[in-house]
C-alpha cells in the first residue's frame, strides 16, 4: 500500500478531487442553466402570448377603427351629396320664385296698362258716343227743314244706323224713291253703307264728308247727284 505521504499519490488525490468537483459543478450548472432556460423560455412564451395577444386586440381595435371611419367618410360623402342636391334644389326653387314674382310684376303692370287702356277707351267711347249723339240730335233738329226744301225722310235703323230717303227727284215720278244708308262707327266716322241706285261720286263725297264734317253740303250734294243721274238718262 502507498503512503499518502508520497506526492504522486497527493497529486493524483487532488486531481480526482478536482476532476470530481468539476464534475459535480458541472452537473449543478448544468441544471442551474436548464431551469434557468426553461424559466426563461416559458416567460418568453408568456411574454410573446401577451404581445400576440395585445397585438390582436389593437389589430381588432384599428380593424374597428378603420371600418368607423370608412363609415364616417361614406356618411360624410352621402350628406354631402345630399346637401348638393338640397343645395340644388333650394337654388332652383329660388329661381323660380324670383321668375315667378318676375311674372307676377309684369303681369300686374299689363293688368295696370289694361286698365288705364280700358279707362281711356271707356272715356274715348263715351266722349264718342256722346259726340253721335249731340250729331244724331242735330240731324234730327234739321229733319223738319230736309223734309220741307229736300223732300228728305230720316230713319234710324239698327242703332247708330241712319236711312236718309229722297223724293221729288224725277220729274216724272216725284214719289220715286231714292235713298242711302249712313252710320257713325265707335270714332264717330261717316260710313256710306248702301246706296239706291248706286252713285258713281258717292265714294268720292263720302271721303269729302269725313274730311270737312260738313253733312248738309254732303246732303246736298247726294241730292244733286241722284238730280243728275236723272237729268243723264233723260238726255241720253
Amino acid at each position: 500500500m502507498a503512503s499518502i505521504r508520497d506526492y504522486n499519490v497527493v497529486e493524483q488525490f487532488n486531481s480526482r478531487l478536482e476532476e470530481i468537483r468539476t464534475k459535480l459543478l458541472d452537473q449543478a450548472m448544468g441544471e442551474v442553466l436548464n431551469d434557468t432556460a426553461a424559466e426563461l423560455c416559458q416567460e418568453h412564451r408568456h411574454y410573446m402570448k401577451s404581445v400576440l395577444d395585445t397585438c390582436f386586440k389593437k389589430c381588432k381595435e384599428d380593424e374597428t377603427m378603420f371600418d368607423m371611419i370608412h363609415a364616417y367618410k361614406q356618411d360624410l360623402k352621402e350628406k354631402t351629396s345630399s346637401l348638393k342636391k338640397k343645395s340644388a334644389e333650394r337654388l332652383e326653387v329660388v329661381s323660380e320664385i324670383e321668375d315667378k314674382e318676375h311674372h307676377k310684376a309684369l303681369l300686374f303692370q299689363r293688368i295696370e296698362k289694361l286698365k288705364k287702356d280700358q279707362a281711356r277707351n271707356r272715356e274715348l267711347i263715351q266722349s264718342q258716343n256722346k259726340a253721335n249723339k249731340d250729331r244724331l240730335k242735330k240731324l234730327n233738329k234739321c229733319k223738319d227743314v230736309f223734309q220741307k226744301h229736300l223732300s228728305l225722310e230720316i230713319r234710324k235703323i239698327q242703332g247708330e244706323k241712319l236711312q236718309f230717303v229722297f223724293r221729288n227727284i224725277s220729274r216724272k215720278d216725284p214719289d220715286m224713291v231714292h235713298m242711302f244708308l249712313l252710320q257713325l262707327d265707335a270714332e264717330g266716322v261717316y260710313h256710306i253703307i248702301s246706296c239706291d241706285p248706286p252713285l258713281e261720286k258717292m265714294a268720292h263725297l263720302e271721303h269729302r264728308l269725313q274730311e270737312t264734317n260738313n253733312f248738309s253740303a254732303f246732303l246736298a250734294h247726294v241730292r244733286r247727284e241722284f238730280v243728275a243721274l236723272h237729268s243723264g238718262a233723260k238726255m241720253a
